[in-house]
């Protein structure tokens, strides 16, 4: 029993929501067909021994018709204690001459009250065959009560009203996780950045130091190379410092941000890796708040490179879509993937690499499209030949103000 439990508690719900998900839908179709099934077994019952009642009212008709004696019980006790069972008694010449439990119009006239029956009549016959009197030569239509009519459509409602229920509970519950989880990652990145602001202030002495020592003519190089990491860190930390936070969004040259990015990557990544740039023009513009967007395309030509195990070909393609839209699509040589694995790359957690976390491409999603309005998705893959990304970014202020009132980008 312990062991089973463990193995439940081991299950990753999270990476498995969307089995999980189904399940939860199986069960709860399983659990309101059961409960229609229960109820309509019950309606017939119900709706048998309503036959049976008037069968028997029927009768007691009959007899009280075909006798003389004293019939004071059968009237009080059978056909009187009818009150809920409509029923019409229709003469040999099809014309209603008694009935009971039908319900009139307040104030009905004469022929309200006929037209009513009329309908009733018209229902009875309908539903259910007539029982017929044959000494009377009278027949007798009924249909069925209100109260098997209500039980009848009462699960069918009851099912409506528990879906509607738990979809809103769902829908609540989804939205105060993910409002926590936004509180949570904001802190933390935050807090990140706070702790990483001292040893980088640090660091950056420490580089004036050597600058003015006598190492520096020997070791420019070196010295150098740890000033543009010291820098890095800074960019990084504002980063983490815009997350949670309502970043700049500005128009920046995206072909010199691109290079300036590629530029820091090259000496930092395997040489067997080539990186390259095209573009419709050098004079590209975008929405953007730059150190966000360079995080971006970092992460992405990072996880193409674990993709290409450090040998192939990154191409980074700028495009002019339209006066409102510029598209950065980035290609790799790598493994490529599945096309239904297209989502799941971006859920928290997915990772293919053993000591990766799965933040990458999650992070890249949330800064493109929910700080600068603009989409991010795996355009196409191919297992063994690559994978292309493409990022759409708003060329001007207006479309990004849109989305940011709206939450809606137009594409």
């Amino acid at each position: 029993m312990k062991n089973r439990f463990q193995d439940l508690t081991s299950i990753d719900f999270y990476q498995n929501r969307k089995q999980v998900k189904w399940l939860l839908v199986l069960v709860s179709l399983l659990i309101g067909a059961g409960s229609i099934w229960y109820t309509n077994s019950l309606v017939e019952e119900l709706r048998e021994r309503e036959r049976r009642q008037i069968e028997l009212l029927s009768s007691a008709l009959e007899y009280a018709a075909s006798t003389a004696e004293n019939l004071t019980f059968i009237n009080q006790e059978i056909i009187q204690q009818n009150y809920s069972i409509p029923i019409i008694m229709v003469d040999p010449n099809g014309n209603p001459f008694e009935y009971r439990n039908i319900i009139f119009k307040k104030n009905a006239t004469a022929q309200d009250s006929a037209k009513t029956l009329e309908v009733e009549l018209i229902e009875m016959k309908e539903e259910y065959e007539p029982i017929l009197l044959e000494e009377a030569d009278i027949h007798v239509y009924y249909r069925n009560s209100e109260l098997l009519l209500n039980l009848k459509y009462y699960p069918y409602i009851q099912l409506a009203v528990i879906l509607i229920f738990g979809a809103l509970a769902y829908a609540l519950f989804n939205q105060s996780k993910i409002a926590e989880q936004n509180r949570v990652w904001a802190g933390l990145t935050k807090e990140t950045a706070h702790q990483l602001g001292t040893p980088i202030a640090s660091l950056m002495a420490w580089i004036d130091y050597l600058r003015n020592s006598p190492v520096w003519e020997e070791n420019k190089e070196i010295i150098t190379e740890m000033d543009k990491d010291v820098v890095k860190l800074r960019m990084v930390t504002e980063r983490f410092s815009s997350i949670g936070s309502k970043p700049v969004i500005q128009a920046e040259n995206l072909y010199q941000i691109i290079e300036e990015t590629i530029s820091y990557l090259r000496p930092r990544i395997s040489t067997k890796v080539e990186l390259i740039i095209k573009a419709d023009s050098q004079d590209l513009d975008a929405m953007m708040n730059k150190p966000l967007f360079e995080w971006v395309v970092e992460n992405i030509c990072k996880n193409a490179v674990d993709a290409m195990k450090g040998k192939g070909k990154i191409t980074l393609e700028l495009l002019q879509d339209s006066d409102k839209f510029v598209i950065i699509d980035i290609t790799d040589t790598g493994k490529g993937m599945e096309k239904k694995m297209y989502r799941r790359v971006f859920n928290p957690g997915f990772s293919t690499k053993q000591r990766g976390w799965g933040l990458g491409l999650t992070l890249a999603k949330r800064i493109i499209e929910s700080y600068h309005g603009g989409k991010i998705y795996v355009k196409s893959s191919e297992v063994g030949v690559g994978t292309t990304f493409r990022i759409i970014l708003h060329s001007t202020r207006e479309g990004a103000e849109q989305f940011v009132t709206e939450g809606i980008l137009e594409y």
